[in-house]
């Protein structure tokens, strides 16, 4: 069937029906919790997928989403529907964690990885392995392996090629620059790249955290950060489980400041905000000095 182009001013409504059908696909799919309010954003988000595939309905959309076997149009779904949204050093209090309290008792280990598990377009990957690198020092880059992971595979070919505007780097000191930036030239000129020696530290790879998975070997740190946001309790309580199973013990996961992971009977140890330790090989229940309990 020859599908035309639908025309901005002619886009059809989202009706109630629709709205709940794609609700329930994306909390299905990928845990996402679009809750009653937000059919402007569905609206305004998937408008321009009817507009390019010339469907005349949201129901026609949706039929075309679920029939497709290759899965990319669940996945450009995904995209237009979440946020990105990421810096470098953001939440920079968890970094300066990492630097002062994980990394001295990693540093004796021949190898040091971590999980990234929402890498949006790398800037929270590539910050880990500058913050990694500042305080173990450059010799020992053969060190650092970072798993990079995102439901997103818009958002990891952008992060796989690591350029970024020259202004999202006007926070950081200039060494840290020069050590860990290329600058780009010609066509390229107010961009920086990430150094490959540094790319090569970071594999990416899309994984969705609401379906099952495992890992080669479980993480010291695992880094899971303002995508919790998005689902609700029973998602969140689900998925906090899994990342706590692919933690070793006394590995550290940390969250985003605004996210909450409620009291559902997993037990980690509060650290500080957003950072919580799995109990240790002592036994379930160890506390860790200086904080409290905190049962998930």
């Amino acid at each position: 069937m020859v599908r035309f182009p639908v025309h901005a001013a002619v886009l059809p409504a989202l009706r109630p029906e629709e709205f709940e059908k794609i609700r329930r696909l994306a909390h299905k799919k990928f845990g996402l919790e679009l809750k009653p309010g937000k059919e402007e954003l569905v609206l305004s988000r998937l408008g321009r997928m009817l507009r390019d595939g010339g469907f005349g309905s949201f129901n026609e959309y949706y039929d075309h989403v679920v029939a497709d076997q290759t899965g990319e149009s669940l996945i450009a779904l995904i995209d237009a529907l979440t946020t990105n949204y990421t810096s470098f050093f953001r939440e920079a209090a968890h970094f300066e964690f990492l630097q002062s309290r994980i990394v001295p008792a990693l540093r004796p280990r021949d190898e040091i990885r971590i999980w990234c598990a929402a890498a949006a377009t790398g800037e929270e990957p590539y910050s880990l392995a500058f913050a990694l690198l500042e305080s173990l020092g450059l010799q020992s880059a053969g060190t650092v392996r970072i798993l990079a992971t995102d439901i997103s595979t818009r958002a990891l070919r952008a992060a796989e090629r690591g350029i970024y505007p020259a202004e999202r780097f006007s926070q950081m000191p200039k060494a840290m620059v020069c050590r860990y930036l290329l600058r780009g030239q010609g066509a390229a000129a107010g961009y920086f790249r990430v150094r490959p020696e540094i790319r090569a530290r970071v594999e990416f790879r899309r994984l969705n955290l609401v379906e099952e998975f495992r890992h080669e070997a479980p993480f010291p740190v695992i880094f899971c950060r303002n995508v919790m946001i998005y689902f609700n309790q029973e998602t969140r309580r689900d998925v906090v489980a899994r990342l706590i199973d692919s933690l070793e013990p006394g590995g550290y996961l940390i969250v985003g400041h605004a996210e909450s992971l409620g009291n559902r009977g997993f037990a980690l140890d509060y650290v500080q905000p957003a950072v919580y330790r799995k109990a240790g090989a002592a036994g379930r229940g160890a506390m860790w000095k200086g904080g409290r309990r905190w049962d998930i």
